[in-house]
């Protein structure tokens, strides 16, 4: 059954808006919510990871030395990384 425009009109003026308004809020809430625990989470996982530099030097001395031999998936893992990253500026 289909709601009409008049009585979506009456939803919206009549006392219900105070329903309305919860409901919204609440999801507002949900959302802020899982929101802070996505950052917290990357934010652990950013904090757990080696530092940049120290990780370039370990890859520079396997180049010099001729040990650094990155797999074929690797590689592909390591572009579609750049290519999402790039695509978040």
């Amino acid at each position: 059954m289909r709601i009409s425009d008049t009585e979506i009109k009456k939803i919206i003026s009549g006392p219900s808006t105070a329903i309305v308004d919860a409901i919204v809020e609440t999801g507002v809430e949900h959302v802020r919510l899982e929101n802070q625990k996505l950052v917290e989470a990357v934010s652990a996982e950013v904090l757990a990871m080696t530092d940049r530099e120290e990780m370039i030097e370990e890859i520079r001395a396997q180049i010099a030395s001729g040990q650094y031999n990155p797999s074929g998936e690797e590689i592909v893992d390591a572009m579609l990384r750049r290519a999402i990253a790039d695509n978040f500026r």
